[in-house]
């Protein structure tokens, strides 16, 4: 019975521990939560300006006849998604929900693995996807906790030139957007071609009156671009927030199942402790019989 009470307390112990690193690591991911949150919203100002400039450039062409090429749908050969998934995990369910709604789109929309290509962001999507033999066009992990534009920069770059050179020909970005602390979901969105720009939602003022330096087309073939990174950016930024909300959520629910576990634990030792001593009265009452 000895030996039992000490396995006992030291499962108690080792839970204990356990739940001051899991309520350590929930402490931090809501901090992160915070800043992520914060950092989205100021996102959300220079997305709405610049989409509000792009529209109002574009307003002519969203109202006719558009002959952009980033705004033309073309035949459909080829399909690029960017997956964004986390580089660890203890987050929940957050990278599982993505990569199962990404393997139910390959399943249902793509016979070939040459119809299709993956842009991973994120080391646990990456690992998914290559141990399938999947095909991943390229990747980036280590993904700071609060990515700046410029450590993604790169890969978006590459995506928007790929898709220009006609390597493929619409790009869906796959992701977790986030609800609120406890709520994410799974979201699938055409990034290109530009798809989601409404000639409603420009300026009663027409653009078209202004003098442009140096012109129209030119300033739109770096606007384009920029703005479809910052849709992509935008993705980035929602499913880091997600991320840390999963992160937090997990480590409050770990934290909780191990009070729980203690406090069963410490029923169990207090029970064990109790029959250890009631056993150890019943031999001496019994010895003391014999002597009599």
């Amino acid at each position: 019975m000895v030996g039992s009470l000490s396995e006992i307390k030291s499962k108690i112990i080792s839970t204990e521990k356990t739940s001051k690193i899991t309520s350590a690591m929930r402490m931090v991911s809501s901090a992160k939560l915070v800043q992520s949150e914060q950092a989205a919203k100021h996102f959300q100002i220079y997305a709405s300006k610049i989409r509000q400039i792009t529209t109002d450039l574009l307003k002519s062409e969203l109202s006719g006849e558009s002959i952009n090429p980033m705004l033309v749908a073309r035949e459909v050969k080829k399909t690029a998604y960017v997956v964004i998934t986390s580089d660890k995990g203890l987050v929940g369910g957050y990278n599982s929900k993505i990569l199962k709604a990404m393997m139910d789109i390959i399943e249902e929309y793509h016979s070939n693995s040459d119809d299709y290509a993956i842009i991973s962001i994120g080391g646990v999507g990456s690992d998914f996807f290559k141990a399938r033999k999947m095909n991943v066009l390229f990747e980036l992990r280590g993904l700071q906790d609060q990515p700046s534009f410029e450590q993604v920069g790169q890969i978006l770059s590459k995506t928007v030139e790929m898709y220009k050179n006609e390597l493929f020909d619409e790009v869906y970005v796959c992701y977790n957007h986030h609800v609120n602390s406890l709520t994410s979901q799974v979201r699938v969105e055409q990034m290109l071609p530009i798809a989601d720009l409404d000639a409603k939602e420009a300026t009663q003022e027409d653009i078209s009156s202004f003098e442009l330096e140096p012109n129209r087309e030119v300033i739109l073939e770096q606007l384009l671009p920029q703005y479809t990174e910052s849709l992509i950016y935008g993705a980035i930024v929602d499913a880091k927030t997600a991320e840390h909300a999963a992160g937090m959520t997990a480590m409050q629910t770990a934290t909780d199942n191990a009070k729980n576990v203690i406090n069963d634990l410490t029923i169990q030792y207090n029970r064990a402790r109790q029959a250890a001593i009631t056993q150890e009265i019943t031999e001496i009452v019994a010895g003391a019989n014999a002597l009599e």
